[in-house]
């Protein structure tokens, strides 16, 4: 960021980026918050264009006009193909976006959110209102403070659905090793038979794939049926990529007839961003996107983690 004190209006720019040849720039009215967790770095701004921002080890998070189509598509695609999702776990999902989407499902009992980052998170609730609608105090809610890898290995809790929010695995960061064969083998073993994973998986931005088909090949490489999908976010300049794994065959048979018949019964608010044309949308990937996720051979491991810089 970089502030030039001569002009009548703050001159402050938040510089996003995208890899070392592609940089968006954010100007920003002012900086709500700034400083460092015991796991990450975390920024909180004010944005002419995106409103309010949340930004983690340098990377934008989620902005405030737009972060309900991240959510929206990362919750809802799972949470309606399952016949009736009671339990959820949700792993990261600090700003309480995701909780509050999973939250709208009228099935749902119990919800498990576990976040390693508390003081990221408390944040997050004091500045993030608006995203996480005071979800947090929601009775069904379960919030714990601790890595995901160690609650999957402690725990006998079966889910319906897991939803895996997480940050891009920067090295050593929180995320480093919940990328990886092993952690989706726990992920799997945590589901009910009939249930569902959703994950968000990167950029699939074009040249920016890499991470997307990586994580895409490595989920295939646990679960038998794989779908990967994408959706244009604005505040990152580009296209995002999601996945859905299930055990269960013929997971992704809904028309959009039969998305649009589930909503209503299934939501209790009305969703902004997801129906059943725009999930069609979303699965169908361009060909130069299919050709590189179904090119990918990495199988990401302990090992040999995926590591962002």
């Amino acid at each position: 960021m970089s502030m030039d004190e001569d002009d009548q209006e703050p001159n402050l720019w938040f510089h996003d980026t995208i890899n070392s040849d592609f940089v968006q720039m954010h100007r920003i009215r002012n900086v709500m918050y700034s400083g460092k967790t015991q796991f990450q770095s975390v920024a909180i701004v004010d944005s002419c264009h995106f409103g309010t921002c949340l930004i983690l080890d340098g990377k934008l998070q989620s902005s405030q006009r737009d972060e309900f189509i991240y959510h929206e598509a990362l919750v809802h695609p799972a949470m309606v193909l399952h016949d009736a999702p009671r339990t959820v776990l949700i792993a990261g999902g600090g700003e309480g976006a995701t909780l509050r989407e999973v939250l709208a499902h009228r099935s749902v009992t119990k919800v498990v959110m576990v976040d390693i980052d508390e003081e990221a998170v408390n944040l997050c609730r004091h500045f993030l209102s608006q995203w996480h609608q005071h979800s947090f105090e929601d009775s069904r809610v379960q919030l714990l403070f601790t890595d995901a890898r160690q609650y999957l290995a402690n725990s006998e809790q079966v889910f319906d659905v897991i939803i895996i929010d997480l940050t891009d695995p920067i090295e050593e960061g929180p995320s480093y090793l919940l990328y990886t064969r092993e952690f989706y083998r726990m992920v799997k073993n945590a589901l009910a038979r009939d249930g569902v994973m959703s994950l968000q998986a990167g950029s699939c931005s074009y040249g920016e794939a890499g991470t997307f088909s990586a994580v895409i090949n490595t989920v295939r490489s646990v679960f038998a049926k794989v779908w990967p999908y994408q959706c244009h976010i604005p505040s990152f300049g580009g296209t995002w990529g999601f996945g859905l794994a299930s055990d269960r065959t013929g997971a992704l048979c809904l028309s959009a007839e039969q998305v649009d018949g589930r909503l209503p019964t299934r939501i209790q608010s009305a969703t902004r961003f997801y129906d059943g044309i725009s999930h069609q949308g979303m699965f169908a990937l361009p060909l130069y996107l299919r050709e590189k996720v179904d090119g990918n051979t990495r199988i990401i491991c302990d090992q040999s983690p995926l590591s962002m810089k």
